[in-house]
This record gives structure tokens, sequence and C-alpha cells, in this order.
């Protein structure tokens, strides 16, 4: 309500509090706008889920059928969330990185500690078809967005780039000699686990049918739009969002460290990381 008496401060106190207290949970929680494009494989209460979905070449224009992105999720001592892409996704310095590299040279355990809360996370985009949904069978012939990990990119990664030289490599992305992954979901320690999913050998057409190939080419999705600069902030921007979250302010940390410190990014470094997506990619475009 509006105060606009002394008499009115004195007598609603208490509603006051539970007005300030609302809009300070409304700052702090996590905003998620949610995209109908994009498929999330369900689970059961048990925590199991199973999917079938066959990976889709680059869209029309485009080059690459998966795009990767940077990003930072993490709630900071003020108790707001700071859920934001990185701009090293398109290989400039980010504020938090930049922090979290002085964090983690600082010498300090309860630094590095910090630090590993703050890394940056991996995602992978790519256009699918769903071809078994047994959450959401109303998805199944459809075309979507899927957001995924290190873990299923590297099962596409090993069966485009085998380790054994028995193992004929396969582009997982083909129409007419790719392969479907089984999504095989199970929750660990709280977490969704796709270690089980498997790609379903040999390859085969995802349809003899030219016309209706074409016809899901068409459907799919820009992947280029999500490297955009309108889905990034600028870094003034995003290193006040920074301070605010952190409860802190000063000036830009002079470093010349752009990425995340590799002892508590991902399981390799952002160098032998590229290297593997640069070879990937070139496989794609053979």
């Amino acid at each position: 309500m509006t105060i606009t008496s002394f008499l009115d401060l004195k007598n609603n106190r208490e509603k006051s509090l539970e007005t300030l207290t609302t809009e300070l949970q409304k700052q702090a929680a996590p905003k998620f706008v949610e995209d109908d494009r994009i498929w999330y494989p369900d689970v059961d209460k048990a925590g199991n889920g199973y999917a079938v979905i066959r990976f889709l070449p680059a869209p029309k224009g485009e080059e690459v059928p998966f795009v990767r992105i940077w990003s930072h999720s993490f709630q900071g001592k003020t108790g707001s969330w700071y859920i934001e892409n990185s701009l090293t996704t398109l290989g400039k310095p980010d504020p938090v990185s930049e922090h979290n590299s002085v964090l983690w040279n600082s010498g300090l355990d309860s630094d590095k500690e910090v630090a590993r809360k703050q890394k940056r996370k991996l995602t992978y985009i790519s256009n699918v078809l769903v071809m078994k949904d047994i959450a959401h069978p109303e998805n199944e012939g459809k075309v979507f967005l899927f957001r995924y990990g290190k873990k299923i990119f590297d099962k596409l990664n090993n069966l485009m780039i085998p380790q054994f030289p028995d193992e004929p490599p396969i582009n997982p992305f083909d129409f007419w000699a790719g392969v479907p992954l089984r999504l095989k979901i199970c929750t660990v320690e709280g977490y969704r686990n796709y270690d089980q999913s498997e790609f379903v050998k040999p390859p085969s057409p995802l349809t003899e049918n030219d016309e209706e190939l074409e016809k899901i080419w068409n459907q799919e999705y820009s992947l280029q739009e999500f490297l955009s600069g309108k889905n990034f902030k600028t870094y003034d921007d995003l290193k006040a969002r920074l301070d605010r979250v952190l409860g802190t302010t000063g000036k830009r940390v002079t470093s010349a460290v752009v990425d995340d410190a590799p002892p508590f990014d991902v399981d390799e470094t952002d160098d032998e990381h590229q290297k593997t997506v640069s070879l990937f990619q070139k496989l794609v475009n053979q």
C-alpha cells in the first residue's frame, strides 16, 4: 500500500515488512523464460526417463549442426542469483571469469571453493527429431531444439572420431547415414545422469523419402541465433549485475586470463576442447 501520512507509516509497519519481504524474494529468485521450441526429456516419480531422438543436420543457411554456449548460474551472498550467458562464448572477456581467475590465484582454499561454485557451465544446442517420448507421446515426430551437456557431446564426438581403428566414423547428424540416440535417464545424487544413453547402430536413413526429409529440414530452427548479440549483455552490465549479486563494488579486474582456470572448469582445457570441436565441425561438413 502507499503510505501517505506518518500515522499510516506507524500503523502499517508489519504489512510494510511483508511487502518488502515479498519484493526481496522476487529479486532473489532466478527468472527463466520458457521456449516452447526446446524439448526436455521428462522423468517419472523415481527419476527415470526414456526417449529416442535423432540429431538433425545444420539448418538452412548454417554450416554446423550445433552451437556451444558458456554460462554462469550461482547464488551470491546477498541471496540474489546470477544467471547469465558468458561473453567467453563469443571469445570476449567476461567479468565472472576474470573474478574467478583472481579467486583461484589468491592461494586461499576458501577462494578456490567459491570459484568452483561460480564456474562456467557448458551447454550445446542442436535440432532433433523426437522419435519416441514415453512421458509425452504428443511430441513424437516433431522437430525441437535440444539442450545437452558435455557428456552427450562426448558420445557424439566418440561416434564421429572413434577411439579404435576398427570402428568406422559415423555422422549422427546425417539424414541418410545417421543413428538415433536412446536417452536413458536416471537420477544420481539428485542430478540427472545420461551415462547409460547409447546410439543405435548400424547407420540408416531417417526415412527413404527425400521429400519427407526436406520437409523435416525446413522445420529446423536457427542455431546461430543463440550466438546473436541480443542474447549477451555487455561487459559493464554483467559487471554491475555481478557486483549486486556479490554485494561488492569495484573496478574491472585487469587480468590476461579470459577463461576460468582449468582446474575448476570442464574436464579438459578450453584449447583442447576447441581442437575437438574444430575437428568435429570438419567431419560434419565432409
